[in-house]
């Protein structure tokens, strides 16, 4: 089908999900969009409308508006042609302009520093509660980038891969965004671990006879059951997707094999009577698992899903899930925030204001919140699982998995959590610590005097919001203390690294340390440090910053010979001979590595890589950095050299032993090891090795990259 073809079917399509569509305006800007990216070319070769005419479609499909469409067919148009903002509001109106503009701004998000980062998402949130729509396309654009990205280099479908999976795929989530979550998830997967994807595709292939037999029979029985007592219904059954296997594999520690719950059946009824009626009768023929059983219609998600959930076990022993819904909790399952466009025609800019209240809660929770913390409690708030428990009256209170007693105190009001001395669940005093599970029913134990809150309960809570009115309640009721201690804290961080003098004796850095965390006095940056505003680590490193920049004001220019020198380091210096030779720990070169050398005082030459990020300004300082080269002759007699190497894998039983016996088995040394958990299934694993140079090295890195669920692997630079 030919690019004017797939248009006309497009609006043919929006007009039969909505008559109200405005077919003259979507085929103008498809006239637009195609003349201002005539001439240019994707990656795969095909001109370039095909792209934002595949992203409409997808916006068709998800059942938004004229605006919707039209933005998506020339979402680029700002950003890659000279058809600008005010070209697209004198013809389309300001509603189009804005949303692709909004579309524009996000495509510029990317990974960075924390503080940019911070900037970016909170950008993205914005964007987001101006008009829920602008996201809606964004993921559209994502989702058609996922489906060709086998055009794009390996590193490059890595890093996108890693960025859809933390971040476009979980606002999928949180939008109640089913199907597109699903597709993001599954070819992030693909990018992110082809062989462990592969590994699922071909076990699912090879049982696709008997899954599809198993699946047969379950329609059959159900369906016939259903249609004796007369209820209408719609039958439809899958195996769950493959990234959600992947999770399942991962958490339960299994292979394909040994999954048995992959298979579902999804029944769709006319009403809420009968979603119940039908629960009933699945019960009856087939056996339900305790504690499978999940009402998502009484108690619906936050992102508006609602559905009844039951595992039960077929006559052959295999478990399997059931979801009963009518067919609008079906589309809101499918396409979230979207599908109120389907049936509540006439909403544009707001959508449904209750789908997308958390965005703005969150903006307002975050606004004073130091640059970690904030992408932090993005990972929580946005993208967590829920747990949903009760008040002793019977409300329902939503948080994030994982939360205590405190988090739920805090949630109720400010004054409740200030007030909280204990909690009882289900009746029985509780830890205050105690993780929440759903059903549970929590009641807060509070003293009739405003005691206020501990600052362990910094340590323990889940939530940004109770955490955050834990600091404010300290920033306000006990100033003084958070001075005495946070200066404390802060003196006793600098006297470890031998930095007190500097700082205590030096105006130029207590300035700059305070303009970089934006207070007037220095006892405003000690209360901060006090109530958690900021943590004495950013405020150290902050301070290790200036007392370098001082030292390397303070040290003389050493005079340069001209001419070529050997030392005994394995390195050649220009002009300067029997001077103490250092490799820079923040690049540790080693051996066929472009180095280049930075003159110290009372320190010798440090050697650098030049594409280390401290010689990335060598034109500030051109007196101080001299040419050097590796000396050939001498390198067979130097033995190892170490060097730093930092690798992203996904978070499984057994990676780091792995890694360790592929750098034994590739003879180097390791002379340090360590690793840490991230959010959404990943793992940074950090290692100082010892090598003879850039070909062994290269050699080593080739075989990390070979071990399963390694994402990526690099020389690591301070």
């Amino acid at each position: 089908m030919n690019i004017q073809s797939r248009v006309d079917f497009l609006i043919e399509r929006a007009k039969k999900q909505n008559p109200q569509v405005n077919a003259t305006k979507i085929a103008a800007a498809y006239e637009c969009a195609n003349k201002a990216h005539e001439g240019q070319v994707r990656k795969s070769g095909e001109p370039y409308i095909i792209h934002p005419v595949s992203v409409a479609e997808i916006i068709v499909e998800m059942g938004l508006d004229t605006d919707s469409i039209c933005a998506g067919l020339m979402h680029d148009c700002i950003e890659d042609t000279d058809f600008g903002y005010k070209e697209i509001e004198n013809k389309f109106g300001t509603s189009v302009a804005e949303l692709v503009n909004g579309v524009t701004r996000l495509g510029m998000i990317q990974y960075s520093k924390e503080q940019e980062q911070m900037e970016d998402l909170r950008k993205m949130l914005v964007a987001m509660n101006k008009d829920i729509r602008v996201i809606l396309i964004k993921l559209a654009d994502r989702l058609h980038n996922m489906r060709t990205i086998e055009f794009m280099g390996e590193a490059k479908q890595r890093a996108k891969a890693l960025e859809t999976m933390e971040i476009y795929a979980p606002i999928a989530h949180r939008l109640g965004m089913q199907k597109v979550k699903w597709e993001l998830e599954d070819r992030s997967l693909r990018c992110l671990d082809p062989i462990g994807y592969q590994e699922i595709v071909d076990g699912l292939a090879a049982q696709s006879n008997e899954h599809e037999k198993f699946l047969e029979r379950i329609k059959t029985t159900i369906c016939t059951k259903l249609s004796e007592s007369g209820i209408q219904n719609q039958i439809s059954a899958r195996v769950k997707h493959v990234y959600s296997i992947y999770r399942k594999m991962y958490d339960q520690h299994k292979n394909i094999n040994e999954i048995f719950d992959i298979c579902a059946v999804r029944v769709i009824v006319d009403s809420v009577a009968d979603c119940y009626n039908v629960l009933g009768y699945v019960h009856d023929l087939y056996k339900p698992i305790p504690g499978r059983f999940k009402d998502y219609i009484s108690t619906p998600k936050p992102n508006g899903y609602r559905s009844l959930h039951t595992t039960v076990i077929g006559r052959a022993g295999i478990p399997f899930e059931v979801q009963i819904r009518t067919q609008e909790m079906h589309e809101q399952a499918e396409y979230g925030v979207a599908a109120h466009w389907k049936y509540k025609q006439g909403v544009q800019k707001n959508g449904s204001e209750e789908s997308y209240a958390w965005i703005r809660q969150l903006l307002e929770s975050q606004q004073d919140t130091e640059a970690e913390d904030f992408i932090k409690a993005i990972k929580v708030d946005l993208f967590s699982d829920e747990v949903f428990v009760f008040t002793p009256q019977g409300d329902v209170i939503n948080l994030p998995a994982g939360s205590t007693p405190i988090d739920f105190a805090y949630s109720i009001h400010s004054a409740v959590g200030n007030r909280m001395t204990g909690a009882k669940i289900n009746g029985r005093i509780a830890p205050i610590d105690t993780k929440l599970r759903n059903g549970d029913i929590v009641e807060v134990i509070t003293s009739k005097e405003t005691r206020g809150p501990k600052r362990d309960w910094l340590k323990i809570v889940k939530t940004s919001e109770a955490r955050n009115k834990i600091k404010q309640w300290f920033k306000k009721e006990c100033r003084e203390e958070n001075i005495v201690q946070g200066k404390a804290d802060l003196e006793r961080e600098l006297r470890a690294n031998l930095m007190l003098n500097h700082f205590l004796e030096n105006e130029s850095i207590q300035e700059n340390v305070l303009k970089k965390f934006n207070y007037n006095q220095l006892d405003e940056l000690y209360a901060a440090i006090g109530y958690g505003g900021v943590t004495v680590t950013k405020v150290l490193n902050k301070i290790k910053d200036e007392v370098i920049k001082l030292r390397k004001a303070e040290e003389a220019k050493q005079p340069v010979q001209q001419g070529r020198v050997k030392t005994d380091s394995g390195v050649v210096v220009e002009g300067i001979g029997n001077c103490q030779i250092k490799f820079a720990r923040c690049c540790t070169p080693v051996p066929g590595d472009e180095i280049i050398g930075f003159i110290t005082r009372g320190y010798g030459i440090s050697i650098h890589r030049k594409d280390c990020i401290n010689a990335a300004h060598r034109e500030e300082e051109p007196d101080r950095w001299i040419k050097c080269w590796w000396n050939e002759d001498q390198l067979t007699n130097k033995g190892k050299f170490s060097t730093a190497l930092q690798l992203t894998t996904t978070d499984r039983m057994g990676v780091m032993s792995e890694v360790l016996n592929t750098l034994a088995s590739s003879r180097v040394n390791v002379s340090d090891f360590n690793g840490k958990t991230l959010s959404q299934g990943y793992a940074i694993i950090n290692a100082v090795v010892d090598v003879s140079g850039v070909t062994q090295l290269e050699s080593v890195l080739n075989k990390l990259r070979t071990i399963k669920g390694v994402v990526s692997v690099n020389r690591h630079t301070e």
